[in-house]
């Protein structure tokens, strides 16, 4: 029996209409293995569906009714279901074999949800916002920094659903270091829960690194020689992209505190010392966006004052020539007056005089500026 084949008419398990029809209809599906990492071949949501019994894998455990069925006669192991992207038709299968809450099964349908925790019944519903830097030959006004994503988590005593959306955040290498260790694996659906949200911080700290580093190119091109002519869109750009990853971080506290000290059914006490340390890991990440939020402000304030500067700058210049320049100006309008007798005016040595006093006068008011660092 397929599990890829059952699994396909698990999501539309309220139309077909109960397990035993569903069975029944699996048979007649080729066997198609679902551990790569990619998505379904026969383009569902379905990205790998696995059995562990006592921390590792159970071998040729094909069906997924089956599975379900095993691990709840023996109450030993339990299911790890991996999903990206499903819709509403594919989810409703596997809500109704699961016993999820509708409510639940929304929020992992629709997406663009705020981390958070949940509990229905026996199970957790968990909400981690997964961020991935964006890499980039040149930091702009325009640039994408941070990319952010969503990975819903299911756990029940005896099942874990993972749900993700977005482009990035795969768990196949997460699903590996697990199986590499079957005594951390055999904890139960806690153990993965824990390794996901881990997984997830870990990556919070991995992308505030990076982004320090822009904001440390951004603080030097500030503070340079031409840092007033900077474009102050790379500096806002900077403030837009870290508030999208504040949005990732900060609300994720009250979850992972809940994790680490209220009791919880599904969570074990053992399992509730890991979460303590993957909640100090979020407060490091916390405190890092927070001292970057601070710095983006105080650059930002700098190059203001520093194009303040420049302007003043410039027009000190501006006011320094246009002195210069009225010097001439001064002596032309003078001259320019229709008057009959004025002084000089038949001389034959008057244009050569005047044209020497009015350079020299515009020379001693051009070096009085340049002393004085107007020019």
């Amino acid at each position: 029996m397929s599990m890829a084949g059952n699994l396909r008419k698990v999501t539309g398990l309220g139309r077909v209409g109960g397990l035993r029809t569903v069975a029944r209809l699996a048979r007649r599906r080729p066997r198609v293995d679902l551990s790569h990492p990619a998505r379904s071949p026969l383009g569902s949501s379905v990205v790998n569906c696995v059995t562990y019994q006592d921390g590792v894998r159970v071998p040729g455990c094909a069906d997924l009714v089956d599975a379900v069925r095993l691990v709840r006669k023996t109450g030993e192991g339990f299911v790890w279901l991996g999903l990206h992207e499903p819709t509403d038709r594919e989810f409703t299968g596997i809500a109704e074999l699961f016993d999820l809450h509708p409510l639940a099964v929304e929020d992992a349908i629709e997406a663009h949800q705020r981390p958070k925790l949940e509990h229905y019944g026996d199970t957790l519903f968990a909400v981690f916002k997964t961020v991935c830097y964006v890499e980039h030959e040149q930091l702009t006004a325009t640039s994408e920094v941070v990319d952010t994503g969503e990975i819903m988590v299911f756990a029940g005593e005896d099942f874990v659903i993972t749900v993700r959306h977005g482009r990035h955040g795969s768990l196949g290498p997460l699903r590996e270091e697990l199986e590499a260790d079957p005594h951390q694996l055999a904890k139960g659906p806690a153990a993965v829960l824990h390794a996901i949200a881990d997984h997830v911080v870990d990556d919070y700290l991995s992308v505030t690194d990076a982004v320090q580093a822009d904001i440390d190119q951004v603080e030097t091109d500030v503070f340079s020689e031409n840092g007033a002519r900077l474009d102050a869109g790379r500096i806002y750009q900077m403030k837009r992209e870290l508030l999208e990853l504040k949005r990732a971080v900060v609300p994720l506290g009250r979850p992972l505190e809940d994790l680490a000290t209220r009791p919880i059914r599904v969570v074990a006490p053992e399992i509730q010392t890991y979460f303590r340390d993957v909640l100090d890991h979020l407060i490091r990440a916390k405190e890092q966006i927070a001292a970057f939020d601070e710095l983006l402000n105080s650059i930002l304030q700098a190059h203001l004052a520093q194009v303040t500067v420049a302007q003043n700058e410039d027009m000190r210049k501006i006011t320094a020539w246009a002195a210069v320049i009225a010097v001439p100006t001064m002596v032309c309008g003078v001259y320019g007056m229709n008057f009959e007798h004025m002084p000089e005016l038949h001389w034959r040595f008057g244009y050569p005089l005047i044209m020497a006093v009015t350079a020299g006068a515009c020379l001693a008011v051009y070096r009085g500026f340049r002393r004085n660092g107007w020019l």
